[in-house]
C-alpha cells in the first residue's frame, strides 16, 4: 500500500526544483489521499490517461495483461481516468472504479481523475510531457490512452501515442524488467 502523505511543499515549488524522477511526485487516489511516487522507485511504471467511454477503452484488458504479466517482476500500471477529451469519463471515481472492475476485470489500481493539459494538470504530468514530447515536440496530450514508460530509475523512458496498444509496449517493458 502507497505511504499517504500530507504535503511538506507545495506541489508548485517541486516543479519549479526540476524535478529529475517520478519520486519527486504525488499522486491522488480516487478517495482524495495523496500518496507519494517515491516507493515506485526501483519499479518499472507504466502511465497512462484513461477513459470509459472511449475507443480506446478496450485497452484496458491490455493493461490489465501487462499487469498481470509482469507485476510481480516489479511493473505496474499507473492509470489515471481524465475526461479532457470529448467528457469520456464523466464518471464519481466510484462508477469508474466498478465500471473498470466488471467490464474489465481490472486487478491494478485507479489513481484519482486529473487533467492532463492545461492549468488544471498536476506536475507530475508536465514533467512526462516534458521529459517526452509528442510528435514534433508538442508537449500536450492529444487523447485518451496515451502512455508513458518509466524505468527503474525514476526517468521517463518513452511516450507512447493512443494508438499504440499495451501488447506492442510489452516487449519494451520486459527489456526494462
Amino acid at each position: 500500500m502507497p505511504a499517504l502523505i500530507s504535503p511538506t511543499r507545495s506541489e508548485a515549488a517541486l516543479a519549479m526544483a526540476d524535478p529529475r524522477t517520478i519520486a519527486d511526485f504525488t499522486a491522488t487516489l480516487p478517495n482524495g489521499d495523496r500518496v507519494s511516487l517515491t516507493d515506485r522507485l526501483g519499479k518499472v511504471l507504466l502511465v497512462v490517461n484513461t477513459a470509459s467511454k472511449c475507443g480506446f477503452t478496450p485497452q484496458y484488458d491490455g493493461l490489465e495483461a501487462l499487469w498481470r504479466r509482469y507485476g510481480a517482476h516489479g511493473f505496474e500500471v499507473l492509470a489515471f481516468p481524465c475526461n479532457q477529451f470529448g467528457h469520456q469519463e464523466p464518471g464519481s471515481a466510484d462508477e469508474i472504479d466498478q465500471f473498470c472492475r466488471v467490464n474489465f476485470g481490472l486487478t491494478f489500481p485507479l489513481m484519482g481523475k486529473v487533467e492532463v493539459n492545461g492549468a488544471g494538470a498536476p506536475p507530475l504530468w508536465a514533467w512526462l510531457k516534458r521529459e517526452a514530447p509528442g510528435l514534433l515536440g508538442t508537449q500536450s496530450i492529444k487523447w485518451n490512452f496515451t502512455k508513458f514508460l518509466i524505468g527503474r530509475d525514476g526517468r521517463v523512458v518513452r511516450r507512447y501515442g493512443p494508438r499504440v496498444t499495451p501488447e506492442r509496449i510489452a516487449g519494451d517493458i520486459a527489456g526494462l524488467l
